[in-house]
């Protein structure tokens, strides 16, 4: 079974089978087809598609190393380069078979690439197939800021096979589990209570389904986030700041939603000094939330560091730094911004926490 949530100027497709990939390719004449992947969907997803379509021979792969970290200027020139050495036109397409990296880089990069070539998102990770691979964003970091380049341009298509999902870790679930969470929380009280009982071994694809409509609803309504989409923002001003803190810092720097964890836990509790939420329901978020992601143990010290991502941070204006917040669960506002001594607090919320960590 197909299904199809129609956004402005693509769909989303979930199909296990990829038969509407195979479909879409057989009703667009493409001079030359490319396949981006990094080093692990290389091995793990590759495989996978050349399975479900065997008639797709005539295609030319790009691989770059898998990571945040790789995801910048260098080694967009380097897909850029080899596009060029491959001899791609603009009546070509880009193939985006990864998670978050692949499609935020693979879509900017096919959307510069000679004014713009066409890309597809398939995307093989929870996470990416929840938030990054819909929307329209694309984008590279630079200097520690994320998706600080990029720009609004809308794949062809987007193709979300549930399978990929067996070639991840529980980590990297629970990773992508927080986008969802964040959906919920700013969108549909239901949907939130109703992830509080999903069993991680087997994300059912009906919650994935769920949490694309409610970001395509969004997106759909402000696709050059305007107003309403910076909702999605949601414990990312801080989030993204610890995660680039933590990309930069550890030796094992914590993936994206677990970074979006603690930025949701802060933003929260900024929410209920700021915006009315109350304390009963911030309580509920916390507790949440702290059963499902390890602790992030950062002291005072790197307070500074963390302020100049936030500073650098793209949805700020006149220096301001700005928030998303929840007015109440299933409802959240924008363009709130927040002085540094009430982010201290909220980060200090955080650090009180007897947050739970991994076995």
């Amino acid at each position: 079974m197909i299904n199809e949530i129609q956004s402005n100027t693509y769909a989303v497709f979930f199909d296990k089978s990829l038969k509407a990939l195979e479909d879409f390719l057989e009703t667009h004449s493409y001079s030359k087809i490319f396949i981006l992947t990094d080093r692990n969907t290389g091995e793990y997803c590759l495989p996978v598609l050349r399975k479900a379509l065997p008639t797709l021979t005539n295609y030319d792969l790009i691989e770059i190393d898998p990571g945040e970290e790789n995801k910048n200027i260098d080694f967009c020139i380097g897909i850029w380069k080899m596009l060029l050495d491959f001899g791609a036109d603009r009546k070509s397409l880009l193939l985006n078979l990864g998670g978050g990296v692949i499609t935020d880089i693979g879509g900017f990069a096919a959307s510069t690439f000679k004014r713009g070539i066409d890309f597809i998102q398939l995307p093989t990770t929870l996470l990416s197939q929840v938030d990054a691979s819909v929307g329209g964003k694309t984008g590279i970091d630079m200097d520690g800021v994320k998706n600080i380049i990029g720009t609004f341009t809308q794949p062809k298509a987007v193709f979300i096979n549930s399978q990929f999902l067996a070639t991840l870790d529980r980590k990297q679930i629970i990773s992508g589990f927080a986008e969802m969470v964040k959906h919920g929380l700013i969108y549909d009280k239901g949907y939130f209570e109703t992830l509080q009982g999903v069993d991680f071994s087997a994300i059912d694809e009906t919650y994935i389904i769920r949490s694309v409509e409610i970001k395509n609803d969004v997106v759909t309504k402000d696709p050059t986030e305007k107003g309403l989409r910076k909702i999605l923002n949601f414990g990312h001003t801080i989030g993204h700041a610890i995660e680039s803190y933590s990309l930069a810092h550890d030796s094992f720097p914590l993936l994206h939603g677990e970074a979006i964890a603690v930025g949701m836990i802060c933003e929260a509790y900024l929410s209920h000094r700021l915006n009315n939420l109350s304390l009963n329901e911030l309580n509920e978020v916390t507790a949440y939330i702290r059963t499902l992601f390890p602790a992030y143990v950062f002291n005072h010290s790197i307070d500074d560091q963390l302020f100049e991502y936030m500073l650098n941070d793209k949805k700020n204006t006149d220096g301001k730094i700005g928030f998303a917040l929840l007015a109440r669960i299933g409802h959240c506002t924008f363009d709130h911004y927040v002085e540094r001594a009430l982010i201290v607090e909220a980060l200090d919320y955080y650090r009180s926490l007897e947050l739970k960590t991994y076995d």
